[in-house]
């Protein structure tokens, strides 16, 4: 859609972690060097907190990508409410090891003899935790237990646990005190800053690109800002819209007031969270069924919002339509004829 009309070679703000779009603010160097740090200690397990999409995944990809693959097997564990069984049995499954129908002591046997069999091979043993404030006590209990592995020159594997911030708050409870012993390097990933948005963007752009179409004017990057905190996974979602709406009205040139449309389409369309009930009506009535004023009005002003995202989202189905027609009428004058197309 709109790569095409600004000639990217592909979408810039994609919601999945690649490393290609690593961008190096203040606060993500000083996590990977404190990442450095940690692996060439080579054991215990390095924490990484932040906010929902401010970068903790991408960082770690972004790491991988800079080891040599043959010396690293890594594996990446997305915890639950696991108990402690369970957490043994995913961690093998990650590691591509037999885990289905296997006692606690057969799991351990099997990951004990890999973790050993690719250190004879020179080749290091990651386990990433994702979403770490979830582990259970347990299951932490049985993480820690995986790092006694060990030959005579070193542990036979590292952990990185991936947390939102109240992890934080949870690696100081009594039961988490064995775990802090083992911690050899931690950092919380903040937000960036209005500078570093803009230059967030912009690399995400120059990434894929761009050479300065669309513009963009310093009010633009100041309102993203605001609305987005400095939350790279926001940011991206927000410009995403922003590039659309440019598509839709082949804008080349952003300002305040078109990223302060996108932003209203936006909390429009999660607009029924700030409604109570189902519904979005409060249902305490002054007298028999008659609504409270303010519920009415509250109703009208969710229709009204609707209609609007409508009415904007129409213009949007109606282009692709025609985009993708255009193209297939274009394959097919050159040729190329679908299968099942009648002689």
């Amino acid at each position: 859609m709109y790569e095409d009309y600004y000639r990217f070679s592909a979408k810039p703000f994609q919601l999945n972690p690649d490393p290609r779009f690593f961008f190096g603010s203040k606060g993500h160097k000083r996590a990977m060097a404190y990442l450095d740090y940690g692996l060439s200690l080579g054991e215990g397990f390095i924490v990484i907190t932040g906010e929902v999409g401010a970068g903790k995944t991408t960082l770690v990809r972004n790491l991988f990508r800079q080891i040599d693959a043959h010396s690293l097997v890594a594996a990446q564990l997305v915890s639950t409410q696991l108990d402690a069984e369970d957490t043994l049995r995913s961690v093998a499954a990650s590691f591509g090891l037999e885990h289905e129908g296997l006692a606690k002591s057969s799991l351990l046997k099997n990951l004990e003899s890999f973790l050993a069999a690719a250190a004879r091979q020179g080749r290091r043993a990651l386990l990433v935790v994702d979403e770490a404030q979830n582990l259970t006590p347990r299951a932490v209990e049985e993480l820690r237990m995986l790092s006694n592995f060990q030959n005579e020159e070193r542990s036979l594997i590292q952990t990185f646990l991936l947390g939102q911030p109240e992890f934080r708050g949870i690696l100081q409870s009594p039961d988490m005190q064995q775990l802090r012993q083992r911690v050899v390097a931690s950092y919380h990933l903040g937000p960036l800053d209005p500078d570093e948005t803009r230059g967030y963007i912009e690399h995400r752009l120059r990434t894929v690109g761009w050479q300065g179409n669309p513009s963009f004017d310093d009010a633009a990057f100041a309102a993203l800002h605001r609305f987005t905190g400095g939350i790279p996974r926001r940011i991206n979602t927000t410009s995403d819209r922003l590039l659309l709406l440019g598509y839709l009205e082949e804008k080349n040139h952003f300002g305040e007031a078109e990223v302060n449309e996108v932003i209203a389409d936006l909390k429009n369309e999660v607009a029924h969270q700030e409604f109570r009930g189902p519904t979005g009506i409060n249902h305490t009535a002054t007298s028999g069924n008659a609504l409270h004023s303010e519920d009415t009005a509250h109703l009208a002003q969710r229709i009204e919002q609707v209609e609007r995202s409508v009415n904007r989202i129409l213009p949007i189905v109606r282009k692709i339509l025609y985009t993708v027609s255009e193209r297939h009428a274009d394959s097919v004058q050159g040729g190329d004829v679908p299968h099942d197309a009648e002689p």
